[in-house]
């Protein structure tokens, strides 16, 4: 057909674009040719010397607590064994087949006050700010018995599952629990939640024998009527508060989960009905791969248990509940809490957890308010809402990295497991401190890291603000103790902080620098940030060109103790002179930013120093002890 004339042409249809090779002007790259690169990178930072006849990479490997390494590139190449599919043993990538993308995971809230008025308030805020269930404790630790239905005043209950932290007291408050469901006529059929019974993480906490078999018969007896109630915890974090790795947490766990089966079914129950019955407790740390690696392992061991123990296939799944660390978090700087809290759900969400409980930022205070909670439950619901995390099934299934994490962490768990089965079960393993010894030790190794700055904690040992406003909080009630520790990892500065805190005025060292401002930056800030740790102010001599111009700084300072900062060529020619000086001058002590021994300098600071003993030795040096 002709075009009318004065018509605007009829555009062309527009070809199908051709294959889009993303750097296809790049030559391919190789393993080899990356291997040859970290050679020169390490040759020139004098790791690599050259009689080492192993690969380069080899050496930018890290050791976790758990014995094995973590290498800096995974291919191909590095196969684990089959991870199955969503739903299916071994359940590594999910217990549903659909994962969390129709119903999400469920965000689920602890409130652990004992004014049940005040509880009810709050329990109201955080269902009606998006939570799913609640997690609340109850008994001597929390609400009173007698008080949960007053607690519990307007919440859904048939809506909002329930799930209780009562301690020995779990018979007392799980009737309780039961009389509000009568009382609203609620049939026993529609009853959901859990009794949150356990035993053995009460005898791990108070270090006291808590039989196992009256929280079975109460297993027994309810699940029959109960269906969609589970009656036993089997928490992993008093292993993980103790200090322990991924691995002990995950042995000690699946332990403790073997011991309620044993339990579950001398008291009458199928192998598959006991399994119902349980729901296991994991910490969601800020190493988010270690989070979701020990996820995915707790699920494969678990499926291996109940293989064994001949429950059903569709019987063997683990239901996950993922608490961010409490061992992580901080009194110092507490704010950080909620960017750690962050990386731990996320890192929950990716490897399958279930429930996940965001822990507030100021949990490590005291009683948190209503602010932190509602940060702390936003936290999950953007990553569920707004980050869709829970629209992909399995999204770490496949990388090379987290699929040879998950293997090499469930062995180093299944080697936990059995050593504890070896002791003579969990049970004995604590009372026997058989198992809290190997807890100890690896709290040792981990503290020397802390100690050193390897493990940083941010806000604390790293970038601390000695200016920062102390938050202040109402206290929590008394745990249950007497046990395996409880531990946070950030304890040891923070008492220093608080002996910082309690002087009349702030401890000071002087900060010698040396030569114009950009020779000796590096250092001093270095210095300064290490000293700040431990409440420790540092005085900066600023620009400096003679020898004259810092000790004259330093009588001015009214300071004792002092720290060199500069280049190396600086400390060859003016270390020793400089230090004389100062000591000369009144100085207690001289230490110095770097390596090197010079006359006159009492210690070396560095990048890897235990920084815990050089802030509690001059803290002590400065009468602050």
């Amino acid at each position: 057909m002709a075009e009318k004339a004065g018509s605007a042409p009829t555009p062309a249809e527009p070809e199908e674009p051709g294959r889009l090779d993303l750097a296809a002007e790049f030559p391919a790259a190789d393993q080899r040719q990356w291997r040859e690169l970290v050679a020169g990178v390490l040759r020139k930072s004098g790791a690599l010397k050259e009689d080492f006849d192993g690969l380069p990479e080899s050496l930018l490997n890290t050791r976790t607590y758990d014995g094995f390494d973590i290498r800096p590139l995974y291919t191909a190449e590095d196969t684990a064994p089959p991870a199955g599919f969503p739903g299916l043993p071994p359940f590594v990538r999910g217990g549903e087949p659909e994962g969390h993308v129709a119903t999400g995971w469920d965000l689920r809230q602890l409130h652990s006050g004992t004014d049940p008025v005040a509880a009810n308030k709050a329990m109201l805020a955080d269902l009606e700010g998006g939570v799913t269930s609640l997690w609340l404790r109850a008994g001597s630790g929390g609400v009173p018995v007698g008080k949960l239905a007053d607690a519990l005043n307007g919440v859904y209950i048939e809506l909002a599952p329930v799930v209780l932290d009562a301690g020995a007291e779990y018979e007392a408050a799980a009737e309780a629990l039961l009389e509000v469901f009568r009382e609203r006529e609620i049939p026993a059929s529609a009853v959901v939640g859990g009794i949150g019974a356990d035993p053995i993480g009460l005898r791990a906490r108070t270090g006291e024998a808590h039989d196992v078999r009256p929280a079975a018969a109460l297993a027994a007896r309810l699940s029959g009527s109960h269906p969609k109630l589970s009656s036993l915890v089997v928490s992993g974090l008093p292993y993980h508060e103790a200090g322990g790795s991924d691995s002990q947490e995950l042995g000690a766990a699946v332990a403790a989960g073997v011991a309620y089966l044993r339990a579950l079914t001398e008291a009458g129950l199928s192998v598959d009905a006991a399994a119902a019955q349980l729901e296991f407790r994991f910490a969601a740390g800020s190493d988010q791969f270690m989070t979701i690696a020990k996820l995915r392992a707790a699920r494969k061991l678990w499926a291996r248990v109940t293989e064994v123990s001949g429950a059903d296939v569709s019987a063997r799944g683990m239901r996950q509940h993922a608490v961010t660390s409490p061992a992580m978090f901080t009194q110092r700087d507490p704010w950080v809490n909620m960017l750690r809290g962050t990386v731990a759900c996320f890192g929950a969400a990716v490897g399958g957890a279930d429930a996940i409980t965001v822990l507030p930022f100021d949990a490590a205070i005291g009683e948190p308010d209503a602010f932190s909670r509602r940060i702390a439950r936003n936290t999950s619901v953007i990553l569920h809402e707004e980050s869709r995390l829970g629209g992909v099934i399995d999204p770490a299934g496949g990388s090379w990295y987290v699929e040879n994490l998950t293997d090499a962490l469930a062995k180093a768990a299944w080697a936990e497991f059995t050593s504890i089965e070896e002791a003579g079960g969990v049970e004995s393993a604590l009372d026997s401190g058989f198992l809290g010894e190997r807890l100890a030790a690896t709290w040792a190794a981990r503290s020397l890291r802390i100690a050193r700055r390897k493990d940083a904690i941010t806000g604390v040992s790293e970038f601390p603000n000695l200016t920062e406003k102390p938050v202040t909080r109402v206290k929590s009630t008394v745990e249950p103790s007497g046990g395996l520790p409880r531990i946070r990892y950030a304890e040891a500065y923070e008492r220093l902080r608080d002996l910082s805190d309690a002087q009349a005025e702030r401890p000071q060292v002087f900060l010698a620098t040396l030569g114009p401002i950009a020779a000796h930056t590096a250092r001093a800030s270095f210095a300064a940030n290490l000293f700040a740790a431990g409440g420790i102010e540092s005085v900066n001599a600023g620009a400096t060109a003679s020898t004259e111009d810092v000790v004259k700084a330093f009588t001015e300072s009214g300071t004792r103790i002092v720290c060199l900062c500069g280049t190396d060529s600086q400390y060859a020619e003016q270390a020793a002179e400089v230090a004389a000086a100062l000591k000369a001058a009144g100085a207690g002590r001289v230490l110095l930013a770097g390596r090197g021994d010079h006359a006159d300098v009492d210690e070396n600071l560095y990048a890897g120093c235990d920084a815990l003993a050089v802030l509690t030795g001059t803290l002590a040096e400065l009468g602050v002890e």
